[in-house]
């Protein structure tokens, strides 16, 4: 296993030991829910010939996608009146960022963009899925893919 691999990985092993020292149970059953969902695609890419699992880069976007489902479902129980499951997601969103790198802002996201559609190529909304594809091996777990998708919308349509 490359040490690409196991560095978020052991990162989120070490997390789980100290929560359960410091007997931190949202911080304990967050991380695990990680580990569990990390796990579970391991074994999908293991399935499809990847032994060592999924990576880094993986991890995150994995990560960035319990992030975004925590967000929408925050915002469901805000509307309907459930104050206190919100607080439990948005918690979890909190403890689940704590291991992601640092979030790009929309100008800096732009400012990539620019640099890939430059660097690729890219001239029509044809070629939106190449830009993606560059965004999410550089920058998984950065920036949101949803923000980023109008983004490179509104600069190949411009």
């Amino acid at each position: 296993m490359s040490q690409e691999i196991a560095s978020k990985r052991t990162e989120l092993n070490t997390a789980m030991k100290e929560a359960m020292k410091a007997k931190d149970e949202a911080t304990l059953g967050t991380v695990r829910m990680i580990i569990s969902k990390m796990k579970e695609q391991d074994i999908e890419a293991r399935v499809k010939g990847n032994m060592d699992g999924i990576d880094d880069s993986q991890i995150l976007s994995l990560m960035q996608g319990m992030i975004k489902q925590r967000q929408e479902s925050a915002k469901m129980y805000k509307d309907g009146g459930r104050d206190e499951l919100a607080a439990k997601e948005e918690a979890e969103i909190a403890i689940i960022e704590k291991f992601l790198p640092a979030q790009l802002s929309e100008e800096e996201i732009a400012g990539v963009i620019v640099d890939l559609i430059a660097a690729t190529g890219a001239n029509s909304i044809k070629d939106m899925g190449k830009i993606m594809g560059e965004l999410k091996a550089k920058y998984a777990g950065q920036l949101d893919m949803g923000k980023a998708g109008a983004i490179i919308k509104q600069k190949l349509a411009g």
